[in-house]
């Protein structure tokens, strides 16, 4: 496609869209007789006529309708391609609203906050650690960040954490005083430090072949908090289930110790997820484009 195509195809859908050679040339900022002369050309060069015009009515013909049903998405995407490039020469400002869980929080955001803030100098982050399935569009939040099951359907998302796997760990206090599981279900005669996700406590999967077991666990602690949940688990109090990136620190300093490796749990990612509707903010962009760049395919 060369400039004159893209001229050609403005100035189409311009008329298209207003049912007017005059309101079209206004909004385009040219003479009438300049659009009519590219509309004509622009039938000339595809062998068919795109409006039916009479002195009181213009109207699409068939093969207009199936162009502008291709042309004007297609415009709209040229306009925000460039757009976005504009940015590149500015400096984005702005506040940026995001609503993250606790886990998407330590492992996701506060590793690139700082390289972030620093590129972006203009762009105020505003950030909300929050466990529940809360609603982004209705907390007024431009993005939220949580782990893939969790994401609302209609939303737009980009993965920006590697895979990381749910373990269960204990510290080796607890496990002196206890012995090994060697099967999930041992874990129904342990302490099991239980999370509590949307009310309710989350039960813990296990999968070896073919095999998968859920099992509901129990012990004397039930809590909200990953951080508490992890910190009973390091003061002996339990075993605990969590991401093993938000425990790899402890598992290298031997503070925790996975069980069940064989039952591989399930692998899951964290993702930035937002509205599809409506124009996304500037800052939001900048965060989208720094993900790319920064998360691993």
């Amino acid at each position: 496609m060369n400039g004159s195509d893209v001229t050609e195809l403005r100035a189409f859908v311009a008329v298209a869209e207003r049912r007017s050679f005059a309101r079209a040339a206004t909004a385009l900022g040219i003479v009438p007789s300049t659009i009519s002369q590219t509309i004509k050309s622009l039938e000339n060069r595809v062998g068919v006529r795109l409006f039916n015009r009479t002195t009181r009515r213009v109207s699409l013909t068939d093969a207009g309708e199936l162009l502008l049903a291709r042309a004007r998405p297609a415009l709209m995407e040229l306009n925000a391609a460039i757009h976005d490039l504009s940015l590149f020469r500015e400096k984005p400002t702005g506040t940026l609203r995001l609503n993250v869980s606790s886990i998407a929080a330590r492992i996701v955001l506060a590793p690139v906050l700082k390289e972030f803030l620093v590129s972006y100098p203009g762009i105020h982050l505003d950030v909300t650690v929050d466990d529940e399935e809360s609603d982004i569009v209705g907390g007024r939040f431009d993005a939220g960040i949580r782990v893939g099951y969790k994401v609302a359907r209609g939303m737009r998302t980009l993965r920006v954490s590697r895979p990381s796997r749910l373990l269960a760990v204990a510290s080796p206090d607890y496990l002196a005083r206890h012995p090994m599981p060697n099967a999930p279900r041992d874990l129904r005669d342990h302490s099991c430090i239980r999370y509590r996700s949307s009310g309710k406590p989350m039960n813990w999967v296990f999968e070896k072949g073919k095999s998968k077991q859920e099992i509901a666990v129990n012990g004397p602690l039930t809590v909200d908090s990953v951080e508490l949940t992890v910190q009973a688990a390091l003061d002996g109090i339990g075993i605990c289930y969590m991401i093993e990136d938000f425990v790899g620190r402890h598992i290298e300093a031997g503070a925790l110790i996975p069980i069940l490796k064989d039952w591989s749990p399930p692998v899951h990612s964290y993702y930035l997820y937002y509205s599809e509707r409506g124009q996304l903010p500037v800052p939001l962009k900048m965060l989208i484009a720094f993900f790319k760049q920064a998360v691993p395919e």
